[in-house]
């Protein structure tokens, strides 16, 4: 580091600890000095966690947009005009990018505190990589409120302990336009209404992510997607599927725009993005079939985090209302179990809702599974993808 630059972190940091600024500020240009990112070592690194541990604070990073206001309105403020502890929120760039700067820092985790992640992916690779905590259950009383269903993959994990609460309840399942496909149509085909040939060059899929494409040929075929017997006759689906697809997308904004305008009269989607278009007014209707690829977002708490105040907040979050508002402003169900606490009506229309916790006909993928064939699988969906 040059002199000019640890002269100005010093500055920085002396300005923060002096309340000259705040932490927002102060995590704002310490990103831009590099410190957040975890490049910075040595003495300025042992200063800089002086800083962040100055005050009863912590760091929450999410998706950014509509999901990090409705967290920030709904239950990062109130937890702060509460309790007088600061939650600093923070958008990803990405997922492996933000693997990468928890892994920079010094020590591992650093100045990372809460991520806001999704699947169950992520919950096996952080615990892993020995990021993950073990969580006093007893400081959380709310979490007994929430599915049992949604707590018992991680609990797989991570040996019967927690290192994250889960938050909310998402699928990929299957977007229909209601004018073109009769909702009968729709139930009797199930995963075989996205290899319908009568809908030939009005089917779309998510280009990006093998997984969905697998999950849903498994279906198709009469497979397990935890456990594919004959992956031949997956390919050979996909292939089949390709020639009927009108576009393969590859953002919610992008799956909204064809739904929306009616480019395409099927495909995957995420149950959210699909609520938001019905809120909208268009004639989508939502197909769950059994075994559908399910997923939730979870709140992991990182190693070297003060517990006592995450498990606070974890707390505070999980409380109906908090929860419940939030999961309003994004549109995927609250993790609370419908059976222990009461639902309005908002939520109980939003795709995914399941009225008896239970959670039966959702599937979550299993981590060590598909990590295993994800090189491969991921190389061969690419070809497929574009035409081999």
């Amino acid at each position: 580091m040059t002199n000019k630059l640890a002269k100005q972190v010093d500055t920085l940091i002396d300005r923060y600890l002096s309340k000259e600024i705040s932490r927002r500020e102060f995590v704002k240009y310490a990103g831009i000095a590099g410190i957040s990112a975890g490049l910075m070592g040595g003495p300025f690194g042992v200063m800089a966690r002086r800083a962040w541990a100055a005050d009863k604070s912590i760091r929450f990073d999410s998706w950014g947009g509509s999901t990090s206001e409705a967290l920030r309105k709904y239950a990062f403020e109130p937890f702060s005009k509460e309790t007088g502890i600061e939650v600093v929120d923070a958008a990803f760039t990405g997922m492996d990018a933000y693997l990468t700067q928890v892994k920079a820092s010094y020590p591992p985790g650093g100045e990372f505190n809460l991520a806001h992640l999704s699947a169950v992916f992520d919950y096996a690779r952080y615990v892993d990589l020995g990021f993950g905590v073990v969580l006093d259950e007893s400081k959380i009383p709310n979490l007994k409120k929430v599915m049992v269903a949604m707590i018992k993959p991680l609990r797989e994990i991570s040996d019967g302990a927690l290192s994250a609460v889960p938050y909310d309840l998402g699928q990929t399942g299957i977007a229909y336009n209601t004018k073109h496909i009769p909702k009968e149509k729709a139930e009797k085909l199930g995963a075989a209404l996205l290899w319908d040939k009568d809908l030939k060059g009005k089917l779309g899929s998510w280009g990006d992510d093998f997984r969905t494409n697998i999950w849903y040929a498994a279906l198709y075929t009469g497979q397990n997607p935890n456990d594919i017997k004959d992956m031949k006759a997956v390919w050979d689906a996909l292939r089949e599927q390709r020639e009927l697809m009108k576009k393969y997308w590859a953002s919610g904004s992008e799956l909204m725009s064809l739904l929306a305008n009616e480019e395409i009269y099927a495909t995957v989607a995420w149950s959210g993005r699909v609520a938001a278009l019905q809120k909208e007014g268009h004639p989508i209707g939502y197909l769950a079939p059994d075994n559908t690829y399910s997923w939730m977002e979870y709140i992991f708490v990182l190693k070297g985090t003060d517990l006592e105040v995450a498990q606070k907040l974890l707390n505070f979050m999980l409380e109906p209302e908090a929860a419940i508002a939030v999961a309003k402003a994004q549109n995927y169900p609250p993790s609370l179990d419908p059976t222990k606490v009461k639902m309005p009506q908002e939520i109980q229309e939003l795709p995914a809702f399941d009225p008896t916790g239970e959670l039966k006909g959702y599937l979550f993928a299993e981590p060590a599974y598909w990590n295993s064939h994800q090189v491969e699988w991921a190389e061969k969906w690419d070809r497929i993808k574009a035409g081999a």
